[in-house]
């Protein structure tokens, strides 16, 4: 049984991947760290992992990390770029949870996350984790930049239809709800539960961290540079995050021929679901499922898609655990099931 390292283990992303990980047949969590709750016990902190993982809370200890065989980087934005440079001189491979490696441009930095890149010479070597388009470059990634939760709610369902052809590169509008764990654990007021309870807001509109993400990510695709509306909102549940995306199809493209490209791209893809019911946050609440499902308006001569993910697994925890197992040559599937 290998050793993995989670460095930030007691935000909901580090939890969620204790979680996937003692379930795990080929490794198991070994060694956890955490500025806060350093001294204290993991069970302590998540008294749900009494009797089933007390493992030490420690300050991160880079000569501690020779122990260990593979090692998740859940820091926030901003610190990761300063830690993952020093967790790779340790020879073992990455997976990084936070946002700051997944732009290839690092002039966007500034502007999107408010703070300019530290790490430069790494993000070009660096690995976008979307499993589903970038298998065979994770295999051989040291290090992998998991995708943000947004992003991969959005860029499962768009990236078939662009790579076919069928959809307008412009007029793309998104409309996403997320669950409040999305914000992270630490204490913030507009995350507050008298804040949040009985309330539906925007955020962020025409400004949040993920737009530049998504937009690199499709343009890929595309062959062009894609621009598009993205609207987050924060919806008054824990987890889930649901993606609704409105587009124009080309003039010669039916409901048919929408299946037929899903199933093309997704047909044996282990944790895409493709749903001809719509998709609620439900549906896929603690598990490694994106469903996806469509509904084409020929009124307005629209295409509607909705996706479902939970944020915390095919969003962050999960996919970093898909991404792992693909770096080490496993099933893909492994204590994700």
């Amino acid at each position: 049984m290998l050793k993995a390292a989670i460095v930030g283990a007691t935000g909901y992303t580090g939890r969620e991947l204790a979680q996937i990980l003692v379930r795990h047949p080929h490794i198991q969590p070994f060694y956890l760290t955490s500025e806060s709750f350093a001294g204290q016990r993991f069970d302590e902190i998540y008294p749900q992992f009494r009797s089933v993982l007390e493992l030490p809370l420690d300050k991160l200890d880079y000569s501690y990390l020779d122990k260990c065989d593979f090692i998740f980087s859940a820091l926030p934005h901003g610190l990761s770029m300063e830690v993952v440079p020093r967790l790779l001189e340790t020879g073992k491979k990455v997976v990084d949870l936070s946002g700051d490696f997944r732009l290839k441009d690092v002039a966007l930095y500034p502007e999107w996350y408010g703070y300019p890149h530290k790490a430069e010479s790494l993000v070009a070597d660096s690995v976008y984790g979307l499993p589903e388009y970038n298998r065979q470059a994770i295999k051989n990634a040291i290090l992998v930049a998991n995708p943000g939760c947004y992003p991969t709610s959005v860029l499962l369902p768009l990236k078939p239809l662009l790579a076919a052809g069928a959809i307008d590169t412009e007029d793309i509008i998104v409309d996403a709800k997320s669950g409040v764990s999305g914000a992270g654990r630490s204490p913030k007021l507009p995350f507050h539960f008298p804040e949040c309870t009985e309330n539906f807001k925007a955020y962020k509109v025409a400004g949040h961290q993920h737009t530049p993400e998504i937009e690199q990510e499709l343009s890929s695709v595309a062959g062009q540079q894609v621009v598009l509306t993205f609207t987050p909102h924060l919806i008054p549940m824990i987890r889930g995050i649901l993606s609704t995306i409105y587009l124009r199809v080309k003039v010669d493209v039916n409901e048919e021929a929408l299946w037929n490209i899903y199933e093309e791209f997704y047909g044996n893809e282990p944790f895409v679901r493709l749903c001809r019911e719509l998709p609620e946050t439900k549906f896929v609440s603690g598990s490694n499922f994106c469903d996806i499902s469509f509904r084409l308006d020929k009124r307005s001569k629209r295409l509607i898609v909705v996706s479902a993910i939970d944020n915390l697994v095919k969003g962050a925890a999960g996919q970093a655990v898909q991404n792992m197992n693909i770096m080490q040559g496993w099933p893909e599937t492994a204590g994700l099931l």
